[in-house]
């Protein structure tokens, strides 16, 4: 789940969505957005549902871009 930050980073980019906007519709502070994207804090394993639940509100294309990139990291690699 390390990868989490950098994905949810590189979705926020992507999509145009403010750190500030998530964590608006999450209902949770901007640092905690902050330190996941700078990689100072891995979200909780809940939270990754709840991002993509407050993605999904604000655009859903962006909810299924990090959900499938998250999974595509959590493979083993072979």
């Amino acid at each position: 789940m390390a990868k989490a930050g950098i994905i949810l980073k590189q979705v926020l980019e992507t999509y145009g969505i403010s750190q500030s906007d998530l964590a608006k519709v999450m209902g949770i502070q901007r640092g905690n957005i902050h330190r996941w994207v700078n990689e100072l804090a891995d979200p909780a394993s809940t939270a990754i549902i709840e991002i993509r639940d407050a993605l999904q509100k604000i655009n859903p294309a962006a909810a299924r871009a990090f959900i499938e990139l998250w999974l595509d990291s959590s493979e083993p690699e072979t």
